[in-house]
Formats: C-alpha cells, sequence, structure tokens
C-alpha cells in the first residue's frame, strides 16, 4: 500500500428504512446525503435477492480518507455487532447531543482515548453502532 494513504475508501450501512437513517444521520451530523442512482445497465427488480439502494455520505472520491453510504439491501441487514464506523467531528460532544432526538441511542457518552483525542459511541434509529471521533 502506498504510503500516505488510508487503506479504507468505501463504507456502507445497512439499514432497513432509507428516509428514517437519511433523517437520523442529516440531523446527527448535520450534512445532506444524496441520492446515488442504480448504475447504468443494472436494473435489479427491488424482490431480487441482489437488490440494493444507496443514499451516499458527503465526500471527495479523489481525495484521501472515506466516504460511503446508507444502504437498503436484500443481502445484508443492520444490527449490532457488526462493523463499527467512527464519523470525523470537531467536538464528538455536539453530534452525541443530537443523537437521542434523532431516535437514537448514546451507548458511550463521550470519553479520553489519550493522545488519540476523544470518541463516543451510539446506536442509530437501524440498531447499528456508529462511533464517533474527535481531537477536542
Amino acid at each position: 500500500m502506498e504510503t500516505g494513504k488510508n487503506p479504507i475508501v468505501w463504507t456502507e450501512i445497512y439499514v432497513s428504512d432509507l428516509d428514517r437513517a437519511q433523517k437520523f444521520y442529516e440531523t446527527v451530523l448535520n450534512i445532506n446525503l444524496t441520492p446515488m442512482p442504480m448504475p447504468e445497465g443494472m436494473d435489479i427488480p427491488k424482490d431480487s435477492d441482489d437488490y440494493f439502494e444507496m443514499i451516499m455520505f458527503p465526500g471527495d472520491m479523489q481525495g484521501p480518507g472515506s466516504s460511503g453510504a446508507i444502504v437498503k439491501s436484500n443481502m445484508f441487514k443492520p444490527g449490532a455487532g457488526g462493523t463499527l464506523v467512527y464519523f470525523w467531528c470537531e467536538d464528538c460532544e455536539t453530534e452525541l447531543g443530537r443523537v437521542e432526538a434523532a431516535g437514537g441511542i448514546v451507548v458511550a457518552p463521550k470519553m479520553s482515548i489519550g493522545e488519540h483525542g476523544f470518541c463516543g459511541i451510539a446506536q442509530d434509529t437501524e440498531g447499528n453502532p456508529i462511533g464517533f471521533h474527535s481531537l477536542k
């Protein structure tokens, strides 16, 4: 791997209700998510095991780091026990403070992780664990 490049380039958070999840993430992160059209040539029926819908987080696909999407999929389901995604924040207390009003649950409030800053963990409206990380 090339030095200075982040190894993670895309993240998908699986959801059951796209509208509810979009509202949650837009409220908590104070951002706008964008529907991602189905790629050209992929005409997958909604009842197919391969069907999915995606709404993307903002991001620079040419820059370093990672972006991703919330995804409603017939292949994968939301829930605890999977991968934990951490969102960058100026101060994670701000985003954690929006979680409950947006329908989620704060699992672990802001805590120090020493020289690496601070983090907190929540559960979104779909049951997925998500983290927040900040340096202050």
